[in-house]
């Protein structure tokens, strides 16, 4: 399922934007400035811990972009704060986004400078839309990166997303199931993102289950009457205990066991893991598979695997649902050129790379002028012209497929978890270089 395009959008969603946005709006209407500009959206270095982005939301956020209108309630809160005239209200209450966007596909691997989205509109109308833009691209990024990371440790073992209860807000949680399948998590615990985005959706059972019974066998036996594919949540006393009391059941049960596994959820997981495999396997029940969580991140996650602890599939939860170790991005989302002229900003550190763009991949990649003849593969691609789609939105299964493919073909000390060496290496082209140039020198003769 998507979200909407070209309708109103519930909530007063237009007006999620910074106040400085409108009054922006409102002093380009009003000095004239009407001529198109374009903004680039991109992450100005890569967090410490990252090798690569993995951009995601892209999707998402064009089609609210396209969906974008100012209903009659947000007007009257808008007309409540008594700054803006009627005629800008008026503006605000027609407004249908009529530029051009140009993105990279969902799921593409992204680095430091390189923009994920290009908005060509008149000023005011692609002012109007920084705070959205940021916000939806963001957060997916920022999750998508992070649970690449734990797919990429985890070495073809299933990950599934179990942090909806420690996401930050509904949006958050939602956001990041989707985010988390496009890198690689096979499922969610969350009900409302398997229905809303067609992730498959898992779940096992929570100690207070066993805990409501006078003893854990009993637990056992009723929770697998009425769920025989389930897995069994072992450790809510006596973890090994746990394991022989699945054993006894699977025993009695016989040909008719469903049984799938078992769950681990705390004290040493690598060695807990060996003595129930051992213990399963003697049973007689190699079938039953070993599925651990509790705390677990990227490093713990590949630690483990290094320790040879036969575990088939980790839920993992808080570290990856709030991207602990990294838990914002230096997003910007800047002007790059207006009324046909390059814009750029020299403070340091926040430089605006500028003009319309273009990154072209080959060996490393290359963001160049948009209309330079450049070699590579070019990964910004025209999905909107005149305010209408050109290009259908991907497939939650294409941008899957998307970051599977484009992030194999990466060098493989990108997928590291330590930091690679060399990093992927990102050049201006001679273009690009020349016009930022030109700019530096023009801005640093200025009075």
């Amino acid at each position: 399922m998507r979200g909407p395009t070209n309708d109103v959008l519930p909530d007063g969603l237009a007006l999620f934007t910074d106040l400085y946005e409108l009054r922006m709006a409102r002093a380009y209407l009003t000095l004239g400035m009407t001529a198109r500009a374009t903004f680039s959206l991109a992450v100005r270095a890569l967090p410490a811990s990252r090798n690569l982005l993995l951009a995601c939301g892209v999707d998402d956020v064009i089609d609210l972009v396209l969906g974008l209108r100012f209903d009659a309630a947000s007007l009257e809160a808008l007309r409540r704060l008594g700054e803006f005239p009627e005629e800008f209200l008026a503006w605000l209450g027609s407004f249908r986004f009529s530029g051009d966007i140009d993105a990279v596909a969902e799921g593409t691997p992204v680095f430091a400078e390189e923009p994920l989205i290009e908005i060509t509109a008149p000023i005011a109308e692609a002012q109007l839309l920084e705070t959205l833009v940021m916000n939806q691209v963001g957060v997916q990024t920022l999750l998508a990166s992070k649970a690449l990371r734990v797919v990429l440790a985890a070495a073809g073992r299933t990950v599934v997303d179990f942090g909806g209860r420690r996401a930050q807000g509904i949006d958050a949680a939602l956001a990041g199931a989707r985010a988390f399948h496009v890198a690689g998590v096979a499922a969610t615990s969350i009900v409302l993102a398997g229905v809303r985005h067609g992730i498959p959706v898992v779940g096992t059972m929570a100690h207070s289950f066993v805990q409501a019974f006078a003893d854990e066998a009993a637990a056992f036996e009723a929770y697998a009457s009425l769920y025989p594919d389930t897995t069994l949540l072992v450790d809510t006393y006596d973890t090994l205990d746990g394991v022989r009391r699945v054993i006894a059941l699977a025993k009695a049960l016989g040909p008719a066991c469903r049984i799938r596994g078992i769950r681990l959820d705390s004290g040493d997981l690598a060695a807990l893991a060996r003595a129930a495999r051992a213990m399963l396997d003697a049973a007689g029940l190699p079938q039953l598979q070993i599925f651990a969580s509790g705390g677990l991140d990227e490093h713990r996650v590949a630690a483990l695997i290094a320790a040879g602890a036969p575990i088939d599939a980790f839920g993992i939860g808080t570290e990856m649902s709030v991207s602990a170790d990294t838990p914002a991005l230096d997003l910007a989302y800047k002007l790059a050129a207006y009324a046909g002229e390059p814009r750029t900003k020299l403070a340091p550190g926040k430089r605006i790379l500028p003009g319309r763009k273009q990154v072209f991949r080959a060996e490393g990649d290359v963001i160049g002028l948009a209309a330079e003849p450049l070699d590579g593969t070019p990964l910004l691609r025209p999905v909107v012209r005149g305010g209408a789609r050109v290009a259908p939105p991907a497939t939650l299964a294409e941008a899957r497929r998307t970051a599977a493919e484009a992030v194999a073909r990466l060098p493989p000390r990108l997928r590291a978890l330590g930091p690679a060496e060399p990093a992927y290496p990102v050049a201006l082209s001679p273009g690009l270089a020349a016009t930022l140039a030109a700019l530096q020198a023009r801005h640093a003769l200025s009075p």
